[in-house]
């Protein structure tokens, strides 16, 4: 009676180990679709990114099909289901989906965890972190980029500092839908080929790429030249002189843009200016066309102000 007693016991001891194990193993419940694309605002926002990062000498991240399809589908779950419900916040995942459902901070501990979601909605093989822009209105990729800059939370993941200073991204995926927008960072490499532009093909990739270019789409390695030529209507053969102005203030009115130019001429910054185009307002404290220079103007403007940034026209 004992022995069948220490047995029953021993039994039991494995079905809850087996069960603790089942907690903590992610299971992958769907797969990046065939037919999968990214917008055309998705890729400009991607593109945007890259430049960013290559104005500080930083190598553009590879364009991820494994997490672009898990950015995708979460903006598309905070538009329709809305799971970002008090106590959630906007990386929570509701229950409409294929997908477990997640409330975070609520849910989040040592055996279960938001990021990995890109294991459980595809075949990357390892964690994923996001960043999330909501607005009232559809989403302007300008505002996006911006707001991300402005802030040092947003910023770390755009420029591995601060938290992920140690951190090499070596993936990273775009979601747009409607007034949401999401950018997921990762450190191992996506297997998956690069997404393409809905209704493009991918151009046909050099044959030998350059060494620097080793790992990297090689349609995607020419960032700034990308983007220059989908937004510019100089042609890219004629030699434009960049201006780069350093951004102190974004998101005042034009009123209150230009009570602090005001304020910061008195204070002797006679190049202080509003920069508006469209609806967008911006409060430039220096502006200079030599790069090395607005480098430098940078790191003395975030002596004053530690959330400045650099604009390029």
């Amino acid at each position: 009676m004992a022995c069948k007693k220490i047995v029953g016991f021993i039994i039991l001891l494995v079905l809850l180990s087996s069960g603790l194990t089942a907690q903590t193993k992610v299971v992958q419940v769907s797969d990046v679709p065939d037919n999968f694309c990214v917008s055309e605002a998705e890729w400009k926002l991607y593109l945007m990114i890259n430049e960013y990062r290559d104005q500080y000498n930083l190598p553009p991240i590879p364009l991820s099909r494994s997490l672009c399809y898990v950015a995708n589908t979460h903006v598309k779950d905070l538009f329709f289901h809305h799971p970002d419900v008090e106590p959630c916040n906007f990386h929570s995942w509701s229950d409409k989906g294929p997908w477990s459902p997640f409330c975070y901070p609520g849910d989040e501990n040592a055996k279960r965890s938001v990021w990995n979601k890109p294991m459980e909605l595809s075949n990357y093989p390892d964690k994923g972190y996001e960043i999330v822009y909501w607005e009232n209105s559809a989403v302007v990729i300008d505002d996006v980029i911006d707001f991300w800059r402005s802030f040092d939370y947003f910023n770390g993941f755009l420029m591995n500092t601060g938290k992920w200073e140690d951190r090499e991204w070596n993936a990273i995926g775009i979601g747009i839908c409607q007034n949401f927008a999401a950018a997921w960072f990762g450190e191992a490499a996506d297997a998956e080929t690069a997404p393409y532009i809905c209704g493009q093909k991918p151009p046909e990739p050099e044959p030998e790429p350059e060494p620097d270019t080793v790992g990297i789409q090689p349609w995607v390695s020419h960032i700034s030249d990308t983007l220059e030529d989908a937004t510019s209507p100089v042609s890219p053969a004629v030699p434009v002189k960049e201006h780069y102005y350093i951004i102190i203030k974004s998101q005042l009115s034009l009123k209150e843009s230009e009570k602090v130019v005001h304020q910061l001429r008195e204070k002797d910054y006679k190049q202080a200016q509003v920069l508006q185009e469209g609806k967008k307002i911006r409060v430039s404290i220096f502006d200079t066309k030599d790069r090395d220079e607005a480098l430098r103007l940078l790191k003395q403007a975030k002596t004053l102000y530690k959330d400045a940034w650099l604009f390029k026209q």
